[in-house]
């Protein structure tokens, strides 16, 4: 066990992360949230932001009020509900292009992440001649690179010439000055690149606005999977040129397992009917949307709703009501601000401990991450550290075999909670 003072309850270190939980200005958020108990009682310490946020206080009323309108109205509810649903997809475009820094007609709330991503690559993964390859990170989730892979075989390409899968040369991150080499090494025969705007395993934060002028300089088209990235970091999407981005709501933007992902399509191509897509009746124009045995040919709207292919599912967005609006009172600044604190604070903590035990993986520079920082745990075993600290009641998420990942998220998470996580961490080195 550690014996070093500053992890004892009610040291000074204690009272110092108290202090800044004191002087946090969003300090209120986090009673707008269900944090779990642990089995002594008090709220556990949950970092596991980045695989699924907590429950937000007003989600279960706002579910229930549908399923209340379902009872009572039935059909009639489409347009007579409390909150309509022909329409209902409708009011998240606002503050989801908010918070991915994108116009309203350029975002969609529709599928899962990786049904949206096959769904892109449809239309922005067009091989022809020797323009067939497809960029990504060695280190991508797996779902992305199941996806492209069976993309480029779809397309007749074999995997093993088609995919360029950069290493990382960074400790265990990317270059991008190496990324910017290999999309320009590809030159005519890149197609797309895809990558992912905060690891998954790492934690890093890429520059979108230099990949994707680097892709569009050798003709390549350009998209980003924002899972990690989505309400985490400042984004900046219509601006930094992306062709188009997928990403989920249930990690930082707290909609609830499985709930529904995000889309963006860029302007430039969202008014481009002529773009092949696949179709569906939901992604037609809303117009004449309902005389559909009366027109035979696909129309698709103008915006990103054109690549929707059913009707929304109400049950699951629903819970994005009470998240978003959390976002807007708060202000993705503010969020900025208090995440780049707390993931400093818990930094700060973790270079004090002994040498050998841990070894963060994340950059240290704050503009390369966002709330997460990931611990190479020696020796392997972060499965087993990850069980032995939630006995203590504080979650992290493990990677096999020995990554250990925690996410300080600026709604829910407190200072107090980063330092019983680096309370808990010193008694490991120590042991």
């Amino acid at each position: 066990m550690s014996t070093d003072e500053r992890w004892a309850t009610g040291s000074a270190e204690e009272r110092r992360a108290r202090a800044l939980d004191a002087a946090d200005p969003l300090a209120r958020f986090r009673s707008r949230f269900h944090v779990p108990l642990h089995e002594d009682g008090q709220p556990v310490a949950y970092f596991c932001g980045n695989s699924l946020g907590l429950q937000p206080v007003g989600v279960q009323a706002d579910v229930v009020a549908e399923l209340e309108d379902w009872q009572t109205l039935a059909v009639r509810a489409h347009l007579e509900g409390r909150d309509p649903w022909y329409p209902y997809h409708r009011q998240f475009r606002e503050p989801m292009a908010r918070l991915v820094g994108a116009r309203p007609e350029e975002v969609v709330l529709m599928n899962g992440l990786t049904v949206n991503l096959h769904l892109m690559m449809v239309s922005f993964y067009r091989p022809e001649g020797t323009r067939r390859r497809i960029l990504m990170e060695d280190a991508a989730f797996s779902s992305d690179r199941y996806a492209v892979e069976t993309q480029l075989r779809v397309h007749g390409v074999d995997p093993a010439d088609g995919l360029i899968a950069v290493p990382a040369t960074d400790g265990a991150c990317l270059d991008e000055a190496e990324i910017e080499r290999r999309i320009e090494d590809a030159g005519d025969t890149l197609a797309l690149v895809l990558l992912g705007g905060v690891n998954f395993l790492t934690g890093q934060r890429l520059d979108l606005a230099r990949i994707a002028r680097a892709a569009h300089a050798v003709g390549a088209r350009v998209g980003f999977d924002l899972a990690h990235a989505a309400g985490n970091v400042p984004l900046s999407l219509h601006d930094d040129g992306a062709d188009f981005a997928v990403w989920c709501t249930y990690k930082y933007l707290n909609a609830g397992p499985g709930a529904v992902a995000g889309c963006f399509v860029h302007e430039r191509h969202a008014h481009d009917r002529a773009l092949p897509r696949f179709g569906g009746w939901w992604g037609y124009d809303p117009d004449t949307r309902f005389q559909l045995h009366l027109r035979p040919d696909f129309v698709p709207v103008a915006s990103a709703d054109g690549w929707q292919l059913s009707n929304p599912p109400i049950l699951a967005l629903a819970p994005l009501k009470a998240s978003l609006a959390l976002f807007d009172e708060a202000g993705l600044p503010a969020l900025r601000a208090k995440s780049v604190a707390l993931t400093g604070y818990l930094e700060s903590l973790l270079d004090t401990l002994p040498a050998g035990r841990f070894r963060v993986l994340t950059p240290r520079d704050p503009e390369r991450r966002g709330a997460q920082l990931s611990l190479q745990v020696e020796g392997g075993g972060a499965r087993a550290l990850e069980h032995r600290l939630m006995a203590q009641g504080i979650v992290c998420d493990a990677r096999e075999p020995d990554v250990l990942r925690a996410s300080p998220a600026p709604l829910y998470n407190t200072f107090q909670d980063v330092w019983r996580l680096a309370a808990a961490l010193a008694d490991e080195a120590a042991a």
